[in-house]
């Protein structure tokens, strides 16, 4: 089932965009998570002004008309003084940016997701929000034992060889401490903890990250084989799932942590049934030396942690989400998977700058005269 012909649930709240006329400032609104969140709030909402910080805004047509868009880097030296100035009046500000490549510049990536959440939440404070909702993720938790779900409550010290799940711990640790430092008088903060996310609109930008540029990406949902570890069970969710979510906690004026996952995760099964495969067990320790092997060759971009991250983190428990936003996810875990592998297969894009269509002549291009994604700055 596709996006456009799945029924958009109601909220189930009294309120309306046009009654509350929000202002509300998205961090990263052009991206995976963005996109989603600007179609359910024009969906469910209107009279809404919003205000879309990226570091390339989009031309204002289609997904993102009736955005008020700025140019901004949340990992640049003024960022919290720039942040600031858009933040003034913000009834909400939703902080979704993050860096998934280059892999191989753990800096750039800490100064996007460490630096700018910590950029993010001081100007929000400075400027007195209403509400900030910090895009958090599962990868900040510990690792979990096999098949347990857990809830907010467990460990959050990330994954150690994973520094997409480091940083993501790191952020949620800056939160801590400035509710600690400042307890009641700090600004409100909710933690989204999504598992995977996914949708098609998101396959080109995914596909960029995580796929070479030699690789027609249109035909990877055609391999024959799926070679991998058959404990593979993954929480996987829709980005239109999150953005319901996310607008739910907006409209409520929620605050502390909630788990986002599908009711059942993704196992190697579902994910071979999906892709019309068959799945050819790869014990980890060897899969991983493949993944690790082919990262350091610079043959592929993703490197052994995003492995280890899959593996390892533990299943969620989305009760509280359930229970206090009045939350249910409407996309099963294989629903979610064919969707984004139908736009794979059918190049689906957006007009962002993270999302847009690239060809493989385009990216093998920028490969040779820019380095390749997992070594340039900016992609």
């Amino acid at each position: 089932m596709t996006a456009a012909t799945r029924e958009v649930p109601s909220t189930g709240l009294t309120g309306s965009g046009e009654e509350a006329g929000m202002r509300i400032v998205i961090i990263g609104a052009s991206g995976n998570v963005g996109t989603a969140l600007l179609r359910r709030l024009r969906e469910t909402r209107s009279g809404d002004r919003l205000v879309g910080l990226v570091r390339r805004p989009p031309d204002p047509v289609g997904e993102y008309r009736g955005v008020d868009w700025h140019a901004l880097d949340v990992s640049g030296p003024d960022a919290a003084g720039e942040l600031g100035r858009h933040f003034v009046g913000a009834d909400a500000v939703v902080n979704l940016a993050w860096g998934f490549q280059p892999t191989r510049n753990i800096g750039y990536l800490e100064s996007v997701g460490v630096g700018g959440t910590a950029a993010v939440l001081g100007a929000a404070q400075s400027a007195g929000v209403g509400l900030l909702v910090h895009m958090s993720s599962v990868g900040t938790y510990a690792p979990g034992r096999h098949g347990e779900h857990v809830d907010e409550t467990w460990a959050r010290t990330g994954v150690r060889s994973s520094a997409y799940s480091r940083h993501k711990a790191a952020a949620e640790t800056l939160i801590d401490d400035h509710e600690s430092l400042l307890g009641a008088d700090a600004v409100p903060v909710a933690r989204m903890r999504p598992g995977f996310i996914v949708q098609r609109a998101a396959a080109s930008g995914l596909t960029r990250y995580g796929l070479p540029a030699y690789l027609p990406a249109h035909l990877a949902p055609r391999v024959p084989l799926l070679p991998v570890d058959r404990s593979l069970c993954l929480p996987l969710v829709h980005a239109d799932d999150v953005a319901d979510a996310v607008v739910r906690v907006i409209e409520q004026g929620a605050t502390g942590p909630f788990n986002l996952a599908a009711e059942q995760p993704l196992t190697s099964d579902d994910l071979a049934e999906v892709l019309g495969a068959r799945a050819v067990h790869i014990p980890l320790p060897l899969l991983g030396a493949l993944v690790g092997l082919t990262w350091r060759a610079r043959l592929q971009p993703v490197d052994r942690g995003w492995l280890d991250l899959a593996y390892a983190v533990p299943l969620q428990d989305c009760a509280r989400a359930r229970d206090e936003l009045g939350w249910a996810p409407a996309w099963a875990p294989t629903e979610a998977m064919a969707d984004l592998l139908d736009g794979i297969a059918h190049l689906a894009h957006t007009g962002s700058a993270p999302l847009r269509r690239r060809s493989v002549p385009d990216l093998v291009r920028r490969d040779l005269t820019d380095g390749l994604i997992s070594s340039r700055r900016f992609s």
